[in-house]
């Protein structure tokens, strides 16, 4: 079993939506027994929270369902997960911060390094503006989780 943690700052809002959007390509093409994620954030903020209400609309206007509820990553998430999918540089430094012997630093990527089509370095946090922020988060991360998808089911470990 692969099992992948996207991870953003609150975990409500770009995190939740990955791995939702990750959840039914994995169950679409029928991995579901091989592929497994999950999503955290690099606060406590919002712990126990469901995603943005904004987000949930937004997602299942696409069919994606977002059920996770917000969680800080912890260290053990390093020996619990394959891959940790940061959502920008500051989540990345965040976590990477967190290996303090560079022992999982292979583990740790940006989600928009498996981009098949958007061209750019982060995905932007939502969370303060409007309709069109929610829209273009979802547009990078059904790229991104497309890639991604691609990359582990042809290097599997």
């Amino acid at each position: 079993m692969i099992r992948v943690l996207f991870v953003c700052m609150g975990n409500i809002c770009r995190s939740p939506c990955a791995e939702g959007i990750m959840q039914f390509l994995i169950k679409e093409q029928g991995q579901e027994n091989e592929i497994e994620c999950d999503s955290a954030g690099t606060i406590d903020y919002h712990q126990g929270d469901s995603a943005d209400l904004r987000m949930r609309e937004h997602a299942s206007l696409r069919g994606y369902e977002l059920n996770s509820i917000s969680r800080k990553f912890i260290f053990e998430d390093f020996q619990n997960f394959d891959w940790i999918i940061t959502m920008d540089e500051n989540n990345f430094s965040q976590v990477s911060m967190r290996d303090h012997n560079n022992k999982f630093t292979h583990k740790i990527k940006r989600i928009t390094d498996f981009c098949q089509v958007s061209r750019i370095t982060s995905v932007p946090d939502p969370y303060y503006g409007g309709d069109q922020g929610f829209e273009t988060v979802i547009d990078i991360l059904e790229d991104a989780c497309g890639g991604l998808l691609k990359y582990l089911k042809s290097n599997k470990q």
